[in-house]
């Protein structure tokens, strides 16, 4: 791999020209909006090329932890042990959250929800899921995921970053970095946020959680909001002409050019391409956003929702028209998993939001030739215990914290579909077989874009890091 060029040290004159420099660039970048400062091509720069099935991803990123044992792990033979304390040798030494820690007692929580098995391979799916039931033979589903962090922040951003404290990349922009763009009028990698249709325990979510980190800034991704303006502040101010912001770019390029020839400072030549792209996107994002030209077959198709803003559903068509248009990462965020109590019926609110419209966006891809090279992932960062948080009765129970195991699924782009990989115990407490970690799954995510995830590094403080840290192995399974 070759690493980014170190920046130059300077001298005190250097220091104050950069200073000057940098605080010129975030005036001016005022007028445009953190929007249009955030919103940057990729340029292309391929790092540890294998041959590629996939081309782009789409991260339906479950945040909250949705519970496995009601949505994708079977175990029917809790129902005879409906209240009974789990045992001590399965639960064992593991670490329990404030939230639990004090129970006297941990009472067994079978699910109240039917599976059944779907489609030609069988799948084992939990009847809030229907409509993930009719693409089961498109899935992989993977029963034996397992993390270390036990609270929502430090595990979702182990999830997208590979380690639990801030400050490292994100995947987007670790795609970002080692792919490129496809499209020079749209991000690499964009960003939606869906609001639950029902009432929500919706955990916050950091924009470091797609940030660049330590990598150039141009490989952050950029946030899409629902209404008139979907990259804020993108839009030219009243007066302000077409002409008259390139005029104003035209210059301002001149001048950052001419620093850039004195300091030699990369991020000098990332505030030019933060200014250009935002220019082009301009133009480029009001017709992507603009749904009304979709035929109702579409919104037929992804539910009642998607003709609804900022509604999953509608982040699930926007998902595929940017796919179309060859964006590299495109990550939606759903919350509201994080279920502590009332878990029978907030369940069914986020199967609700999310079921239709991730089994619309599979058939969705796959009728336009989409779906073989785009790789499509659900997964939250943990999941939840099979024994109840506070009183169980027979209708109402929450679910705590489950860093141990939970289930993920994955389709399209070089992953073989209809099967399940690994297991859980009786109780799905503990892995029992080919535990899958998150190093393991973003190594395998990064070979099926034809990435070996141990070059894919950046040299930062005088040491190479990657997405996998030092982890992580290709589950050769998975693949097709």
């Amino acid at each position: 791999m070759t690493p980014n060029p170190p920046r130059p040290v300077g001298a005190r004159r250097q220091f104050l020209g950069q200073a000057g420099a940098t605080l010129g660039a975030a005036a001016l970048a005022s007028l445009l909006g953190p929007g249009a400062r955030s919103a940057v091509p990729a340029l292309p720069a391929p790092k540890g090329i294998l041959l590629p099935r996939a081309r782009r991803i789409i991260y339906l990123t479950q945040a909250g932890a949705p519970s496995h044992l009601d949505l994708f792990d079977p175990k029917p033979g809790l129902n005879a042990r409906f209240r009974e304390d789990l045992p001590d040798s399965i639960r064992g030494t593991q670490r329990l959250t404030g939230m639990t820690s004090g129970q006297k007692h941990f009472p067994i929580a079978p699910s109240p929800f039917a599976f059944r098995p779907a489609g030609r391979s069988g799948l084992m799916l939990s009847e809030l899921l229907p409509y993930t039931a009719r693409v089961a033979d498109e899935l992989c589903l993977v029963r034996s995921m397992h993390t270390e962090a036990i609270n929502h922040d430090p595990a979702m951003t182990l999830l997208q970053t590979g380690h639990q404290q801030a400050g490292r990349p994100s995947m987007g922009s670790w795609l970002s970095y080692g792919l490129g763009s496809e499209n020079r009028d749209l991000p690499t990698f964009v960003v939606m946020i869906s609001r639950p249709s029902g009432p929500t325990n919706a955990q916050p979510l950091h924009e470091r959680m797609w940030g660049a980190g330590f990598l150039p800034s141009h490989h952050q991704g950029v946030r899409f909001s629902p209404g008139k303006d979907p990259v804020l502040f993108l839009s030219d101010p009243a007066g302000v002409s077409r002409g008259l912001r390139r005029g104003m770019l035209d210059d301002l390029d001149r001048l950052n050019r001419i620093n850039f020839e004195e300091y030699q400072d990369p991020e000098i030549q990332t505030r030019i391409r933060h200014y250009e792209l935002a220019f082009r996107m301009q133009a480029s994002v009001p017709e992507l956003t603009d749904l009304s030209g979709e035929p109702a077959a579409t919104f037929d198709l992804y539910g009642p929702e998607s003709r609804k803003p900022g509604s999953f559903a509608a982040n699930c068509i926007l998902a595929r028209r940017l796919s179309e248009r060859g964006v590299r990462f495109v990550q939606l965020y759903h919350r509201g998993w994080d279920q502590h109590d009332n878990l029978p019926s907030g369940i069914r609110h986020q199967a609700y939001d999310t079921d239709q419209a991730s089994a619309a966006l599979i058939t969705d891809l796959r009728q336009r030739g989409l779906l073989e090279d785009t790789l499509v992932v659900w997964a939250g960062e943990f999941g939840r215990t099979v024994f109840s948080q506070g009183a169980l009765t027979a209708t109402n129970f929450g679910r705590d914290h489950h860093p141990r195991c939970y289930s993920v699924w994955l389709a399209g782009g070089g992953i073989q579909g209809g099967i399940s990989h690994g297991e859980t115990d009786d109780f799905g407490y503990n892995v029992a077989r080919d535990p899958v970690h998150i190093h393991d799954l973003n190594a395998t995510l990064l070979h099926c874009l034809g990435i070996d995830h141990e070059r894919l590094t950046f040299r930062h403080q005088g040491r190479d890091y990657r997405l996998t840290d030092i982890h992580g192995n290709v589950v050769s399974a998975l693949l097709a």
